[in-house]
Parts: C-alpha cells; structure tokens; sequence
C-alpha cells in the first residue's frame, strides 16, 4: 500500500441533496448550483473557500460556468470524467488526487440531472457512428437492451433467475420505504408484483429497471488537515481509497467483445481498490452498489470478492450477505447516475441515513458496471 501523507487524505466534509421528482421545474444549472450550496453550508464553507470543480461529462452545465453562478472566486482545478454512470467514483477521484497532491484545500463534486423531464438522450439518435452502427440496426437501441442480452449470459452461467433479480428490487424498495427522500418511499413491492410486470427488456422487468428521476446533489471534499477547523454540521467521512478500470475492448453497455464474456469493468477495478485501500471485502460493512439495473447486484458482489464465481445470487439469500443500496438506490431512491449512492455511503459513515446500518466503519461505493467505471472507499477513520 502507498505511504499516504495523514493530513493530504480528502474528507467528505458536506452532502446535499434536492428533493428528487419528475419535474423539478428548473434548470439543471439551477438545481445543481442549489445543491452545491446546500452541500458548502453542511461543511461550514462558502464559494470563496471553493479551489476546485469536477463533474461529469454527461452534465451540461461547466465548471466555469458553475462557479459564475455560484460566485467562486477562481478555480485552481476543473475537469469531468466520461462514461455516464461509470463517472460518479472517478469524479470524486479527480478531486481527490488534487488534494492528495497539495494543489487545492477544498474541491466540490456535483450531478443535477433533469432524467424525466428532460427526455432520454437516446430517443432521437437511431442510427450513429461507432458501435452503435453495429447495435442499433438490431434493435440494441436503449441501455435496458444491452445488457438484456448480458444478463442472459449471466444466467445460463450462473444459473440466476427472475425471482433472484426480483429479490434485489424488493431488498431496496425495503430501504426507500424508510427514506424520506426517496420516489418509491410510499410504494411497497412483493414477489408477486414483481413477476408481474410488464417487460422492458427481456428477461428484464419494469422493476429490474432504474427509476426516471430529476435531482441534483454535491459533496464537498476538503484536506484533513482543513477539516479539523471546520464548523461542518457532521463528521467527516474520509475518503480511504479509490480505484478505476475499464478492462479490454469495452465497449459502453453492451461488452460483447473482450477476452472473457460477460466479465464488467468492475472485475478490473476491484483488485485495484483493495491494493490501494488496503483492505478486503470483509472489512466492509455495508455497500452502494450502483445499480440501473437488478443484475448488477449479484455481479458486484461476486466480482469484488464477497463470494465466489457464480454465487451471487446465494450470496444474496445468506446470512452473510452485508446491507446493500441502503437508501433504496437507482432503483427505488432516485437515478441521478449513480451519485446518490455517493451521498448515501457518506451518510452511513456519518451516522445518518434513514436506514442506518450499525457501526459502520467501512463503506464502498461503486459505479456502473457496465461501462469504464470505478469505486471507492469511505471511512470513519482516517488513514
């Protein structure tokens, strides 16, 4: 493991979110700006003490243009990662290597998304360039048909079926009951409603699919050695490590084509992040799995070492099986790509989530698994 300098080691000194909705009747600009002053105050900060922006690149809104409406005076680090929802880990990364490097003190990572509202970004491109000349021809046009054909492969390999999938969807529908700011907190789901519903993608059902969500959420990351002054409204959460991948010859959703079939990038970003955090699967205490769709639950479980090849999905019905997508995830919280599991892994730390897991000391968080993508570790102790 890499000798680490205690007092470079980013914190998550603040967290915000907006209330999630269909509409939320603003700019995703508006909304984003909202969060990331929401997310400063729960630090005890303001935009002057902010050095540094990062975001996706799927988001409209620049990092320049963000500090003009917020006021940041100047920023000394800016940039976004691609990959839609592989982005949210390695986002909080590129603010994290800067500190770590002594280049800023304080950094703000942020998503606001207008999903429903705003139209899917697929629906008017039906023929592209690329991979896509060679998928949409055939009716692979939406994320939801490629990895259908996947998930098929997964369970001939593994022997996975509906009702383990259906398992997943009524585990986290569970959490967003419990959680105020969840879309489906009001709504319960059974087995029964499950196998049900009406088919997206076969063999995926509408509630193997992640919800269509507006929200926007930030959370600021600050040196340790900055957070020991602060004011902030919380404990920290210290970001422990980080890892990112994309394997060979990815392709975004539809990975038909590296050495081995139905691998994801995670299988090549999980090795990375226990060598660089220095811990194991065990050490964990509960998880954010990023999750668009059902199937990549048992698969994160299985690629980052909680059980062996192919046993997911008894992993899932175990005794040991750790909590998982506590606020109710993309599946039942919200879908803002994936950064509301960022937010929810720094509130188990902080010992604040509605459905809060007992003495959390560890908590991981993961991107989508489908695309390049990357995880990372949050911690109630430091180094």
């Amino acid at each position: 493991m890499t000798i680490r300098n205690k007092n470079r080691q980013p914190v998550v000194a603040g967290v915000h979110g907006l209330p999630y909705s269909k509409d939320i009747g603003m700019t995703e600009r508006h909304s984003g700006a909202l969060a990331i002053l929401g997310a400063l105050d729960d630090a005890g900060l303001t935009v002057n003490d902010v050095e540094g922006l990062t975001r996706y690149v799927w988001q409209p809104t620049t990092e320049m243009e963000m500090a003009r409406v917020t006021g940041i005076p100047n920023l000394k680090w800016f940039g976004a990662q691609d990959y839609g929802g592989g982005a949210g880990p390695p986002t909080v990364a590129l603010a994290c290597a800067a500190i770590e490097l002594g280049l800023i003190d304080v950094a703000v990572v942020w998503r606001s998304r207008n999903r429903s509202s705003g139209g899917r970004p697929w629906a008017g491109q039906m023929l592209a360039e690329g991979q896509d000349q060679f998928e949409r021809p055939f009716g692979i046009v939406r994320p939801a048909d490629g990895i259908a054909l996947i998930v098929r492969l997964w369970m001939k390999q593994f022997g996975w079926t509906r009702e383990d999938f259906g398992q997943v969807a009524i585990t986290v529908r569970g959490h967003a009951n419990r959680n105020p700011m969840a879309m489906m907190r009001a709504k319960t789901l059974d087995m029964e409603q499950y196998l049900a519903s009406r088919m997206i993608a076969e063999p995926l059902c509408l509630f193997d699919n992640c919800l269509e969500t507006d929200g926007a959420l930030a959370i600021v990351l600050v040196a340790a050695e900055r957070a020991r002054d602060l004011n902030a409204k919380h404990p920290p959460a210290y970001v422990t490590g980080y890892a990112l991948g994309s394997g060979p010859e990815v392709y975004a959703m539809t990975n038909y084509y590296g050495e081995r079939l139905g691998d994801s990038p995670n299988a090549y970003v999980a090795p990375e992040l226990w060598k660089n955090t220095g811990l194991k699967p065990e050490d964990i205490d509960v998880v954010q799995i990023y999750d668009a769709f059902t199937p990549q639950v048992p698969l994160f479980f299985q690629e980052f070492g909680f059980c062996g090849e192919g046993e997911g999905a008894q992993y899932l019905k175990s005794d040991e099986c750790i909590p998982y997508n506590t606020s109710g995830g993309g599946l039942s919280e919200a879908y803002v790509h994936g950064f509301n599991l960022i937010v929810e892994g720094a509130r188990q730390v902080r010992g604040d989530s509605p459905s809060q897991v007992e003495d959390v000391k560890h908590t991981v968080v993961t991107g989508g698994n489908v695309v390049p993508t990357g995880a990372l570790v949050l911690s109630k102790e430091p180094w």
